[in-house]
């Protein structure tokens, strides 16, 4: 970015100086919701984390049920190699 609010120009300068007013007046409020912003983002990158997991067991219980059903069983010992691998 170039001009006049790009890095380390005027526009960095202003902001990180608004930042420290807006805290010393609001007595720490700004850099108490910095750090709760980061912490939420730290929660929701968990919780992503989380959802894929969540997805792969999905598709091993499916991989598992449709042979199961069909007495497949090396498609049952190919999908439990699969999941073994994943851990």
């Amino acid at each position: 970015m170039t001009g006049p609010q790009g890095a380390g120009g005027k526009g960095g300068v202003r902001q990180r100086v608004t930042r420290k007013l807006a805290n010393a007046a609001g007595g720490g409020v700004v850099d108490e919701l910095m750090t709760r912003i980061a912490d939420l983002e730290a929660e929701v990158q968990e919780s992503r984390q989380l959802n894929v997991r969540v997805a792969e067991l999905v598709d091993l219980v499916t991989e598992l049920l449709l042979p199961v059903a069909s007495q497949d069983r090396a498609r049952i010992e190919e999908a439990l190699a699969k999941f073994e691998r994943s851990l």
